[in-house]
């Protein structure tokens, strides 16, 4: 275990190279930081700390930077979460409530991010195997003609054209809509098949077949729907910090470009809390050299999906974590309010 005059010397060479983009000497910890020691034992403390394999030299120059080792105790034992202003948080309020649909939330939650982070922003969709039924809406267009509209409680809309076998008159219709409510209204998806599919049998021979076929229609809707989707935004940011990247961007970027990666490095989406995954902890190696911060957001009390960020690992770690927290959790409400 480490002192705790060596955390906060750890803790000041993070701020200071992060602040910076040079690496930190003792005398300039001693000047910048109250640290209450000598420049000498600061220097014995940073041997420690760099046998501890918390600190590296990248060179022969006498100052040091945090390893992913070293982030890693800084974000866990060191580093609180920045909360953010009373104007910081009115800014983001104003701007992600001016959204019209569930496309308009997300993408700009993307946009926000990345300028609050100065990162890139990552943000998946609402996942449909979270989600539940909030309305199936079932119009007719013309007597064998039906739209079907699905709406999600985290406001994805889905539209169908469905060409009956028979024309179905409108009292059927309603009918159709009233019964299929409720039983699907405010239900998983998951649980839908399951739910409708003794349905048919409550109508007329002659309607049976339209109601299997609208039934058919709702079923594959939830199937198609359910791959997982995110948006990206900021990735000009990288360029920012071109020498954070030891030999060249370009694997940072090619793994930006596979939604799969991504998506994992997200992580679940039932899991609601704060993610840090730092350097090597990625699992792919292009994004060896990036730190990941993620969150879940939900208009319940259960996580829908991910949205986070991706930069270099001398990141603000502090003012991340806040900043993707706060977001989080306006998304959530403007979910849980639409």
């Amino acid at each position: 275990m480490l002192s705790e005059r060596r955390l906060q010397v750890l803790r000041a060479i993070v701020q200071d190279y992060v602040g910076t983009e040079e690496p930190v000497g003792s005398k300039a910890l001693t000047e910048r930081h109250n640290l209450g020691v000598s420049p000498a034992t600061v220097r014995n403390d940073m041997a420690v700390l760099e046998d501890e394999g918390f600190i590296a030299q990248p060179h022969t120059s006498a100052g040091r930077i945090p390893t992913d080792k070293g982030y890693r105790l800084f974000v866990d034992k060191l580093a609180g979460v920045k909360p953010m202003t009373a104007p910081e948080r009115r800014a983001i309020q104003n701007f992600l409530d001016g959204a019209v649909d569930l496309d308009d939330v997300v993408a700009r939650t993307v946009r926000l991010l990345a300028q609050l982070t100065r990162q890139v922003a990552v943000v998946q969709y609402p996942s449909l195997t979270r989600s539940t039924v909030r309305h199936v809406e079932l119009l007719s267009l013309a007597p064998a003609r039906v739209m079907l509209v699905l709406i999600t409680d985290t406001g994805r809309v889905e539209q169908r054209m469905i060409d009956c076998p028979a024309p179905f008159g409108e009292a059927s219709l309603a009918d159709l809509r009233a019964r299929l409510n409720s039983k699907v209204a405010g239900r998983r998806f998951t649980d839908v098949p399951r739910l409708v599919e003794d349905l048919p049998e409550g109508f007329d021979v002659e309607d049976r077949g339209t109601v299997a076929t609208v039934l058919s229609t709702l079923l594959e809707t939830l199937v198609e729907e359910n791959e997982e989707r995110l948006m990206i935004g900021g990735t000009a940011n990288l360029t920012r910090f071109g020498h954070d990247f030891p030999l060249t961007i370009r694997p940072v970027l090619e793994a930006l470009e596979e939604q799969v990666v991504l998506l994992k490095l997200l992580g679940e989406a039932g899991d609601s809390g704060m993610t840090v995954r730092i350097g090597h902890e990625n699992a792919y190696e292009g994004l060896n050299s990036t730190s990941v911060v993620s969150v879940g957001y939900g208009s319940g009390g259960e996580a829908v999906a991910k949205l986070g960020v991706v930069g270099p690992t001398r990141m603000d770690y502090p003012g991340t974590m806040g900043a993707v927290r706060a977001v989080a959790r306006y998304v959530g409400q403007i979910l849980a309010e639409s």
